[in-house]
């Protein structure tokens, strides 16, 4: 198996695992933080397509989707904000500023199947060359970033395991 179908299917199967997650959530409370935990549902997913698209676009040259990020620190209910959801940003409890909950899923979903679809794609001298990303002056090989997305959206999955038990939601278990 090459190293683009391997990262690639990790990137797929980051979709499948926090889609598992979601469960129980909907307009209704998309957009509800608890004490205590940083991020609600809708910025969780914004974030990570945002990121996921941030990488994708190193590697296809795309910019971000117009029909799934607005510049701007408000969304609507079709786009994310990308401000709203970028590094740093902070989450608000007002359902108006970020997409409908079925969007934030697809749109989440879409920005796995690009970063999949631009690393199985990607030849084996672009997943070697060094692209710059986190604190400036810091780069990395593109195939450790698209590694890291992994770790990444696994850090948001468990931020979302939390938040489903701050909200008395249940396991997903059950």
């Amino acid at each position: 198996m090459r190293a683009q179908d391997s990262l690639a299917e990790a990137i797929r199967s980051n979709k499948t695992l926090i889609g598992r997650y979601l469960k129980g959530f909907s307009d209704a409370n998309h957009t509800k933080q608890a004490a205590g935990l940083p991020n609600h549902v809708a910025w969780n997913l914004g974030h990570i397509a945002l990121t996921m698209h941030r990488v994708a676009e190193r590697l296809d040259g795309q910019g971000l989707p117009g029909s799934e990020f607005v510049s701007g620190a408000t969304g609507d209910a079709q786009r994310f904000a990308s401000e709203s959801v970028a590094f740093g940003s902070m989450p608000t409890g007002d359902s108006t500023a970020y997409p409908a909950y079925a969007r934030c899923v697809t749109i989440f979903e879409g920005a796995c199947e690009r970063l999949a679809s631009a690393v199985s794609k990607a030849s084996d001298a672009q997943l070697a060359a060094e692209t710059p990303w986190g604190a400036p002056g810091m780069t990395m090989p593109m195939h450790l970033l698209v590694a890291r997305m992994s770790f990444h959206n696994g850090m948001h999955c468990g931020q979302i395991a939390d938040l489903r038990r701050a909200l008395g939601m249940g396991s997903i278990f059950s």
